[in-house]
């Protein structure tokens, strides 16, 4: 929404805005979105920290949801996005990117597959309106492409005590990672999910937009025993970083392509067709740089933009880079030139110091966000 006095645009905000007030957190803009990044009571460390030995609950509302319906919808979404549908059953779902004919990627995001007629999306929050726009321009006949951004909340409950968050408020748990179950909470219908963005156990739930309120404020109840916290985003984004897992605008982009953040493994290869699929034929045979992780070894936290050199040669960047509070030291991804092996050491230009780091292929901390 943009106001007209001024000329500026105001963040959105999340159903769960007055909570996250209510509660002292440092928000902050995160996709145009007022979101908070940490809260009081031992900050991103100790949010961290919950995630990875007991439970945190976080607030994820500003990624995007959208749908794709019709006859042979989840064929449409085949035929664009670069994963393989067919891969999967109805109430699975898959991470997959939407690119460009240049192989660049608008988004990644998440496909829920309901059924063959009925696809619902995740995408980032920035990024929500192109790629609705993209396939919407693109849908033939009979299959509709609606944005439902404001419709639903998102809730993502992480660690290894998630199950039992879950359970004690009637919700189902242990269905099989990257899938969901469509259920009922006190008459109110949310999606569970078991996916996430930390690496540990966990689900996202989909809540309508108005029982979000309700739902976050029984989470936060039902963290506590189990030693949990409410989570921001800068415990997300050290979480994540810890598993490698890329964040759009950073380690993908219309510039870094799958091919490039080794992100091959989310591509059909063997489709007959997806957006961007000769560009990243012809890259992958051919790649000019790749992502690698960087264990410090130094003294020094990486940031993005960093020049990585390798035998006095500048051979990359750095995409993403932060202190991991598991390790105790910095770690980050960057792009490198592709004959810079796993277990070599580089200088990370930290501030004009170069800073040892030996390339080492993520994630940086071993977790159990697979298991049964």
């Amino acid at each position: 929404m943009t106001t007209a006095q001024s000329g500026t645009t105001s963040p959105l905000l999340s159903p769960l805005h007055d909570r996250h007030v209510a509660l002292g957190a440092k928000m902050a803009d995160f996709g145009g979105w007022d979101m908070p990044i940490e809260y009081p009571g031992g900050g991103v460390v100790a949010e961290h920290t919950a995630v990875r030995e007991r439970v945190g609950v976080f607030d994820v509302s500003h990624l995007g949801k959208a749908s794709v319906v019709g006859p042979g919808a989840a064929d449409f979404v085949n035929a664009c996005l670069t994963n393989d549908l067919r891969r999967i059953q109805p109430g699975s779902a898959q991470y997959t990117l939407c690119c460009d004919e240049s192989g660049g990627v608008v988004d990644d995001l998440i496909a829920y597959l309901k059924s063959d007629d009925d696809v619902f999306l995740i995408p980032n929050a920035a990024n929500t309106a192109e790629v609705v726009r993209r396939l919407a321009a693109a849908a033939p006949e009979g299959i509709t492409v609606s944005n439902l951004h404001h419709d639903y909340g998102v809730i993502a409950v992480q660690g290894t005590k998630s199950d039992e968050v879950l359970e004690s408020l009637g919700l189902p748990t242990g269905h099989d990672y990257m899938s969901f179950v469509e259920a009922d909470w006190q008459g109110r219908p949310v999606i569970v999910c078991r996916t996430g963005y930390t690496g540990e156990r966990g689900y996202e739930l989909v809540p309508r937009w108005d029982d979000a309120p309700a739902l976050w404020d029984a989470l936060v109840a039902a963290v506590e025993p189990f030693g949990g916290m409410p989570c921001g985003l800068g415990a997300r984004d050290t979480l994540r970083t810890e598993m490698g897992y890329p964040l759009h605008g950073q380690d993908l982009s219309l510039d870094i392509s799958p091919v490039q953040a080794r992100a091959g493994w989310a591509v059909g290869w063997k489709k007959d067709a997806f957006w961007g699929k000769a560009a990243l034929e012809a890259e992958r045979a051919n790649p000019t740089r790749l992502m690698r992780g960087l264990l410090v070894t130094g003294r020094g936290i990486p940031r993005a933009h960093c020049a990585v050199a390798h035998d006095g040669e500048t051979v990359g960047e750095v995409t993403s880079g932060t202190f991991s509070p598991t390790l105790k030291q910095g770690i980050a991804l960057a792009l490198l030139a592709p004959g810079v092996a796993d277990g070599e050491t580089v200088s990370v230009d930290v501030r004009g110091r170069g800073v040892e780091a030996t390339v080492v292929k993520p994630p940086f901390v071993q977790v159990q966000v697979r298991e049964a």
